[in-house]
């Protein structure tokens, strides 16, 4: 569904699981920070609403996107948790470099997921704008942080 018919904000708790049990991780890219930090504000914010104990959530930060999937490869090495986000935030410039950045960057996190016995999870913005992305990082289209969160739990909880 497109973000623009659904606030990525907006969701019933009803059908999010206890996390209370659950470890977490997060890597966030650097670059576009201004963005990608909301993200990882919102996250921690819902990760802990629903039960994730402060000491059990990890950060890491990478320069930029493209690094993303080493980190969160080295996240789930490092660090005894339940699942990863990925934080980042690439938006279309004048050459192909978006394209090349995204689809590495996309490629790897599938690639993870079926690497580990853990779910990582997609939270980096793809868009053609800086007032896309800020609207999708706790402007009008609500924050894709608290969307990645619950698919976290969730994953995580998958059974």
């Amino acid at each position: 569904m497109a973000t623009s018919l659904k606030n990525l904000s907006e969701y019933d708790s009803n059908y999010v699981p206890d996390a209370s049990a659950i470890s977490v991780g997060i890597v966030v890219a650097e670059w576009n920070s201004e963005i990608n930090y909301k993200l990882l504000d919102a996250a921690i914010e819902t990760l802990k609403k629903h039960g994730v104990s402060e000491v059990n959530i990890f950060v890491n930060f990478v320069p930029g996107a493209f690094e993303l999937t080493y980190g969160c490869k080295l996240m789930a090495e490092s660090y005894d948790v339940d699942a990863v986000i990925a934080f980042g935030t690439v938006i279309q410039g004048e050459t192909p470099h978006f394209t090349y950045i995204c689809q590495g960057v996309s490629y790897g996190i599938s690639e993870l997921n079926l690497s580990f016995d853990i779910p990582f999870i997609f939270g980096v913005l793809t868009t053609n704008t800086l007032q896309e992305a800020q609207d999708r990082a706790g402007g009008k289209y609500g924050n894709k942080g608290v969307e990645a969160a619950i698919t976290a739990i969730k994953m995580a909880l998958l059974s």
